[in-house]
């Protein structure tokens, strides 16, 4: 029994020993082969990707962009990672999205866009509207406090000759647009360090192709005003459509009193 047992250590010795012999033949320098998963780790780079879909035209905000480990082998060159701006978190929020961004996606700094930046009136157009500025001044455009993102009324007054020879003026006023966004103020697009007026030469205005015909018609016929709305009115539904108002005041111009008529 002892025999035998020594008899089998012996085969398995020459078994071990002939497995390495075979192996050593096969490897170069005898170096032995390395077990699946055990291998060098793969190098990884933060890349800054869109935390939830991005539409065109979508601001982003705080929550909106994270960080997500990348392979390093598998960065293209537009990616923003944290080696190369460790603050994009925060340099990204307020940006427009010039492009759609899927949830997921490494985020590119030539799909978003900057306020100071060319192509950044475009991105915050919706669908289907125009962009047309017009003059103001402070008695025309509510003393310069209308602010970008406000919702306005254009008024256009325009006088008119009366007929029989009879005295003093007559002024005609029409509410020619109605609820519409202001989408800047001069080269202002949005409130900056709390400032509450902005006093300005030209207000940009989103309206549809056939509201920006009759602004432009209704600057060649005469005055037009820009009425700041409230707030709770600023809604949709909230058209005024069937607004209709008359009047007449008292002006004194060089000492003469004059009665002037309005009308729509």
């Amino acid at each position: 029994m002892k025999v035998a047992r020594i008899a089998v250590l012996a085969v398995a010795l020459g078994a071990a020993g002939a497995a390495a012999m075979l192996t050593n033949s096969i490897l170069p320098n005898g170096q032995l082969a390395e077990a699946p998963g055990i291998g060098p780790d793969m190098s990884t780079q933060q890349v800054l990707v869109a935390a939830r879909d991005l539409n065109l035209g979508n601001r982003v905000k705080a929550g909106d962009v994270r960080w997500q480990t990348w392979p390093s082998d598998a960065l293209a060159e537009q990616f923003i990672t944290d080696v190369k701006k460790p603050d994009a978190m925060q340099e990204t929020v307020g940006m427009i999205a010039r492009a759609p961004v899927t949830q997921g996606e490494p985020i590119s700094f030539a799909k978003l866009v900057r306020s100071d930046q060319g192509g950044f009136m475009s991105a915050i157009l919706d669908s289907g509207m125009r962009a047309i500025s017009i003059r103001i001044s402070p008695e025309t455009g509510a003393g310069g406090f209308i602010l970008p993102n406000d919702r306005v009324d254009v008024i256009l007054t325009n006088e008119q000759a009366q007929s029989g020879g009879e005295g003093g003026a007559k002024y005609s006023s029409e509410m020619i647009l109605t609820n519409v966004r202001v989408l800047a103020i001069d080269q202002t697009v949005a409130e900056e360090d709390g400032r509450q007026v902005v006093v300005g030469k030209t207000a940009t205005l989103e309206l549809a192709p056939q509201q920006a015909e009759l602004l432009a018609l209704g600057e060649r016929r005469g005055v037009v005003s820009l009425a700041l709305r409230s707030l709770a009115d600023s809604g949709e539904g909230n058209d005024d459509k069937q607004y209709r108002g008359s009047g007449s005041v008292k002006v004194v111009k060089f000492g003469v009193a004059t009665q002037v008529t309005t009308s729509r």
